[in-house]
């Protein structure tokens, strides 16, 4: 069984165009760490990942999911 989260990170900031170091700055994290999360090669913490769907308004699983989200036409 694979401990791979998928996420909407990416997705989210460009539709609210908000680049990695404006949301890394409200989260209280580095930039490169936005940038880890969007590429897969950090897991975040239940608590970052409460504060990043706290930042967008929208429940945890819009943003976090253990299988990849459906490809957008």
């Amino acid at each position: 069984m694979s401990e791979t989260v998928h996420n909407r990170i990416a997705m989210l900031r460009a539709e609210r165009k908000v680049s990695r170091k404006d949301l890394a700055e409200a989260l209280g994290v580095h930039y490169q760490t936005i940038g880890y999360l969007e590429r897969g090669e950090y897991s975040p913490s239940l608590y970052l990942a409460l504060k990043i769907a706290d930042y967008f308004d929208v429940p945890m699983e819009v943003i976090f999911s253990t299988e990849p989200f459906p490809r957008l036409a």
